[in-house]
């Protein structure tokens, strides 16, 4: 098991940022007043390149208005972001193991979710601008909860 002490996140640099995916579709007659809340579905996946201290960040997301039947059809949004960190230690950090897993340090893994969460939901603030889902923020969670998503 990794050392707990040898964490920090000061040995993370987040390099590299791609939207793979960011659509919003409204229908024709959409009514954004009669939105009384979004549903959210979102996953997201991690992956390692070892041998240069890498690690990728996939992030999805599903937003869907709530108009509780008042618009005929709801509005979506659909997003596939991308993340790509590199990791000074992750040799020490991320240990593999003999079923070809990784024995992955928990505040790593936690500082990956948290740095990718928070700064998607600066990037959904300024894409979801003048679009039928302009009123959703991303909701503040735990972010190891992320780590747990199918």
């Amino acid at each position: 098991m990794p050392d707990k002490n040898i964490f920090d996140p000061e040995k993370i640099t987040l390099i590299d940022f791609k939207m793979i995916k960011g659509q919003v579709d409204t229908p024709e007659n959409f009514d954004n007043s009669k939105v009384s809340g979004h549903q959210l579905d979102n996953s997201l996946k991690l992956a390692f390149n070892l041998v240069d201290k890498l690690a990728k960040v996939d992030f999805t997301l599903t937003i869907k208005t709530d108009s509780k039947g008042e618009n005929e059809s709801e509005a979506t949004g659909n997003f596939h972001l991308i993340f790509i960190y590199r990791i000074e230690n992750l040799a020490e950090l991320a240990i593999p193991e003999k079923n070809k897993r990784l024995n992955l340090d928990a505040g790593l893994a936690n500082a990956l979710s948290s740095v990718t969460y928070s700064t998607s939901r600066g990037i959904l603030l300024t894409r979801l601008q003048g679009t039928a889902l302009q009123d959703f923020v991303l909701p503040i969670i735990n972010p190891n909860k992320l780590l747990q998503n199918k």
